[in-house]
């Protein structure tokens, strides 16, 4: 069995100097912060956010989609999502 890491994010409100914006963080820390897309809605902003972060680690490859692998849950903070490998 092989263990892979999660992503986790979660949406953070306005201040004064920042707009809404989306973490998505690893277990062992490695981030990215992006501005909230206001065209998406729900899951659709976090996914993006733990797909800027899978692509930037390079988990997945350029050419495979993201929401063909990785399956999301909600949790109290945000969402977790998990690489569920080739559905192929």
């Amino acid at each position: 069995m092989i263990a892979l890491q999660s992503i986790e994010t979660k949406k953070l409100g306005p201040t004064d100097r920042r707009g809404s914006r989306i973490i998505a963080k690893t277990a062992s820390g490695i981030k990215v912060t992006i501005g909230y897309p206001y065209e998406l809605s729900g899951v659709d902003c976090h996914a993006l956010a733990a797909e800027t972060l899978a692509r930037k680690l390079k988990w997945i490859e350029p050419e495979v989609a993201f929401s063909s692998r990785w399956i999301a849950g909600g949790t109290k903070a945000g969402y977790v999502f998990v690489d569920a490998g080739d559905k192929s």
